[in-house]
């Protein structure tokens, strides 16, 4: 079993797309979304390049998941704490 890691613009409609989607597929047993940081890990035995395919297909903006873009959602969520220094 394998869990493939997605980028996927999306905003609240699009999460119904996404799944409806993606149930059509075969292979794939789990699906987790995480909206905030546009994050989809996806669990079972599906191609990779089939899934996004798949996505794309519907008109979803999908990539493969990279360290990049952990950065980045980082920033955007505003987890990352920043030390702010005084030199008066």
């Amino acid at each position: 079993m394998e869990t493939i890691e997605l980028k996927v613009d999306m905003v609240a409609l699009h999460e119904k797309r996404l799944r409806k989607c993606l149930s059509k597929v075969k292979g794939i047993e789990r699906v987790e979304v995480e909206a905030s940081i546009e994050k989809v890990a996806i669990t079972g035995y599906a191609n990779r390049n089939k899934v996004v395919k798949a996505l794309r297909r519907v008109g979803l903006r999908a990539e493969f998941w990279s360290a990049h873009n952990e950065i980045l959602s980082t920033y955007a969520t505003g987890s990352v704490m920043f030390n702010t220094y005084s030199f008066f």
